[in-house]
């Protein structure tokens, strides 16, 4: 299985991108061993898009009906770092070619076209009831990607 961060907008230079590639990296690492074909990040340009509606489907317009989709919301569950890890596995067992990690644009996806999507596709995360930057969500789920992968590796880098 592919495990796919996907997020609105594109980092340029700077601290969250450096984080960001240095996760990417050290989970891509642990990708074959732990049985997924690969990680990797994609940023989206959301200039132009006129509306969330439009974000939405940018955001949403390569993935498969098949492929399963984690939406970072402020609204989701907050899962623990080993719950993420259940979670992959159980998608990778099931035979899931690809799970996309979703962050929307600055307001958000569009209801309307999610709750469309067949029952059981997706699944809501949260990073707790705080607001926080784009950038940061970013680098916090790309750690967390990395952080299930250590942890189905039974690597050190986790501890309880």
């Amino acid at each position: 299985m592919k495990l796919i961060l996907r997020a609105g907008g594109v980092l340029r230079n700077g601290p969250e991108k450096t984080l960001v590639d240095d996760y990417m990296a050290r989970a891509q690492g642990l990708a074959r061993g732990t049985g997924f074909l690969s990680v990797e990040e994609q940023g989206i340009e959301l200039k132009g898009q006129n509306d969330r509606s439009a974000e939405t489907r940018k955001l949403l317009s390569v993935v498969n009906s098949s492929d399963r989709l984690i939406i970072l919301d402020e609204r989701g569950k907050s899962p623990t770092s080993r719950d993420i890890a259940k979670h992959f596995t159980r998608l990778r067992d099931d035979g899931v070619g690809a799970c996309y990690i979703l962050i929307g644009g600055a307001d958000g996806f569009d209801p309307e076209i999610i709750k469309d999507m067949r029952p059981g596709r997706i699944t809501k995360w949260s990073f707790g009831s705080q607001t926080w930057p784009h950038k940061m969500v970013r680098v916090m789920a790309a750690e967390q990607i990395y952080r299930a992968l250590s942890i189905l590796a039974k690597t050190p880098y986790h501890r309880d």
